[in-house]
Parts: structure tokens; sequence; C-alpha cells
């Protein structure tokens, strides 16, 4: 492997100097995240003291970005709904068993 000129470190960090300003430059320019209600806190507050049988200071809350759990909770809610669907009608639970 060549070892790369000085002219070439000096082009590589000036790429990357370039690049780097550019995104600060956009993530100067995104919005700044509102701040959470005091209603809203009231009820995460709520429930915290709920869940832990006494009051307990909220040190810290950030609004996540990561959809992840609410995917997962929709999945689980309609995959809960779901009723067994036989092969065929004959085998259905409901179907009328014996000779006619």
């Amino acid at each position: 492997m060549d070892t790369p000129s000085v002219a070439e470190l000096q082009r590589t960090v000036n790429e990357l100097t370039l690049r780097l300003e550019h995104i600060e430059a956009r993530l100067e320019a995104l919005p700044a995240e509102p701040p959470i209600p005091p209603d809203i806190l009231l009820v995460i507050s709520a429930a915290v003291a709920a869940y832990m049988g006494k009051r307990a200071p909220i040190r810290f809350i950030s609004a996540s970005r990561n959809t992840a759990w609410a995917r997962q909770g929709r999945a689980g809610l309609q995959t809960s709904h779901t009723l067994p669907r036989p092969a065929r009608f004959s085998q259905a639970p409901w179907a009328p068993r014996g000779p006619r």
C-alpha cells in the first residue's frame, strides 16, 4: 500500500471539512423540539408515581423518534384479535357435526 502524499492528505482533510460544515449547517436549520406541555408532564409524573408507589422526581424527559415501540404495540393489538382459520369450513369449530 502506497503512503499518501501530504497534498492528498490535505485534499482529504479539506473535503471532510466541507462535508462537516454542510452537515452542521443542516443541523442548525432543523426546527427545535417544542417543550413538553405541563399536562403531559403531569400525566407522566402520575404514571411513574402509580408504578413506583411513591412520588419520584422527573429528572429528564425526551421525545423519542424511535417508532419501534409503537409498531410493536400495533402489531400486538392487531394480531391479538386474529381468529384461527380452518383450512375448510367443515373443520371449523362452529361447523355442524355428525350426519344430517
